[in-house]
């Protein structure tokens, strides 16, 4: 091997040591905890918001400070990041990159501006959408990793008119990588929610001549608006830009794979929040919610989801409880939630809240309430009951979830409202906790998330599911093995032929 920085890091793995990951663009850490726990060794991170980089150096460095700061990835530069951290050499300091950058980040950056942006350094200052992505590149560069990892949201096929990922492929195939990409559905891998996202994998030459992705360990059929866009995906991918010499099909999955992980699954044994009681006896109020109060699990007994939550190594539940099981103040709308069926979007929510208000109205004037249209009490009535939006502007803005299927793609908007997955309980009539989304999303009831409830559900709507990270963690481990075999074994029958020669 020519490059000694990576028959250094062979040598290392070879040895037994654990392959060390930089991950950037790391969030709170879902791509981290899947690949700590498929047996990488977490040793960096990067990540720009406050809130999301606590929580990374929270679950992975011992609350360290160097690994808890938000790091500005424009201003940071790959030699003083292993200065921060204090990682030594450049080159020997990480053995696989896994993260990616934001999609923005590629609008309309064609493929002759992504060579440009490879042969000139200074090039991103004309184009700063192409800065992440220059930045990204930057640092696979410096860190000559023997393999990468990129998530993405499946538009990253046509993002702007291009295909990002073959584009991306063809950069890091001139760095001397193999490469592959595809479209994942974590369904298919035991997080109870049906997210669709753009894997890329590319490992050095000298550990593989393929990519493979990872096998599914569920089987569900998908509802047609996912079948459908990944659909209109690949027909873009093949009619649009021709040939994609990168795209593998996505491994399939069998009928005879355990069903997949429904939302009652992943929820059943949380404790009960019924927010009209909570809010009738003063409990639920306007404002910031932290995560420090315990909350014991419900006496059901727990599925085989919930247990592996409860469970998870390194980050097992605290004996006293899960914290954040924490809900948001909505009291216009709770009695409108428990009124809602299963898989009701935004216009059947506002065909309930206008019934609402019809049989509030005809109440209050039985009782002798004078309330005539269009008045100032009828309007104020009105808005305490119907949602104030556009039943045909936005239809999906609302959902309440199925208990028997997974749930439905969980986005950082969660940040913003909740209202995308309502509690398939009508009994509790309400959204989900801050717990209950970190659930759907396959984290462990032990994993903590930094600052307040908003901060924290924008956390968990952006991050990669851990359990889908584990299973490409492991499907990474496993080629990263066989390369490390193969090695050793050229290196076995190199030895006799040098001591004959000598």
């Amino acid at each position: 091997m020519k490059n000694p920085s990576l028959q250094k890091k062979l040598d290392r793995l070879l040895a037994g040591g654990r392959p060390r990951v930089l991950d950037l663009f790391a969030g709170c850490g879902g791509i981290s905890l899947g690949f700590e726990a498929a047996g990488f060794e977490i040793h960096g991170a990067v990540e720009f918001d406050p809130d999301a980089a606590r929580s990374h150096g929270l679950n992975f460095h011992g609350n360290d400070p160097a690994h808890c700061s938000a790091i500005d990835i424009t201003q940071t530069s790959p030699a003083a990041l292993c200065a921060r951290l204090g990682l030594g050499r450049v080159e020997d300091a990480f053995d696989v990159v896994v993260g990616g950058p934001p999609c923005q980040a590629f609008a309309r950056v064609g493929r002759s501006k992504l060579r440009e942006i490879e042969e000139h350094p200074e090039a991103f200052i004309h184009d700063p959408r192409a800065q992440l992505y220059k930045k990204y590149l930057e640092y696979v560069d410096a860190f000559q990793p023997l393999a990468v990892m990129m998530e993405n949201v499946p538009d990253i096929l046509n993002h702007g008119g291009q295909n990002i990922a073959e584009e991306t492929c063809e950069v890091l195939a001139a760095k001397g990588y193999v490469c592959g990409y595809t479209l994942l559905n974590a369904a298919f891998y035991g997080v109870p929610q049906m997210r669709e996202r753009m894997f890329l994998l590319a490992y050095r030459r000298e550990i593989t001549d393929h990519v493979t992705f990872p096998d599914p360990t569920h089987w569900l059929v998908l509802p047609p608006g996912y079948e459908g866009s990944r659909a209109v995906a690949l027909k873009t991918l093949n009619n649009l830009f021709g040939e994609a010499h990168c795209y593998i099909e996505p491994p399939p999955a069998s009928r005879d794979l355990p069903p997949a992980v429904t939302a009652e699954d992943a929820l059943g044994d949380l404790a009960p929040i019924y927010a009209r009681d909570l809010l009738a006896r003063g409990e639920l109020k306007k404002g910031a919610r932290r995560f420090d109060t315990p909350v014991k699990y419900s006496r059901k007994k727990p599925s085989v989801f919930a247990t592996q939550m409860r469970t998870w190594p390194g980050h097992e539940a605290p004996g006293d409880g899960v914290r954040d099981h924490v809900i948001r103040y909505l009291p216009r709308d709770y009695e409108l939630f428990s009124r809602l069926n299963a898989g009701d979007q935004y216009p059947q929510a506002y065909a309930h809240a206008v019934a609402m208000f019809q049989e509030r109205l005809k109440a209050e004037r039985t009782q002798g309430n004078k309330i005539s249209e269009g008045s100032v009490r009828y309007k104020a009535l009105w808005d305490s009951i119907v949602p104030p939006y556009d039943a045909t502007k936005f239809p999906n803005k609302w959902r309440k979830m199925w208990r028997d299927q997974p749930a439905r793609t969980l986005m950082a908007h969660l940040g913003k409202d909740g209202y995308s997955h309502i509690h398939y309980d009508s009994q509790q009539a309400r959204t989900i906790s801050v717990r209950e989304a970190a659930r759907l999303q396959s984290f462990p009831d032990g994993f903590q998330f930094s600052g307040t409830m908003n901060p924290a559900f924008k956390q968990i709507g952006n991050a990669v599911p851990p359990l889908l990270a584990r299973a490409l963690g492991n499907a990474m481990l496993a080629t990263l093995r066989s390369g490390i075999a193969a090695s050793k074994a050229k290196q076995k029958e190199a030895k006799p032929r040098l001591a004959a020669a000598v």
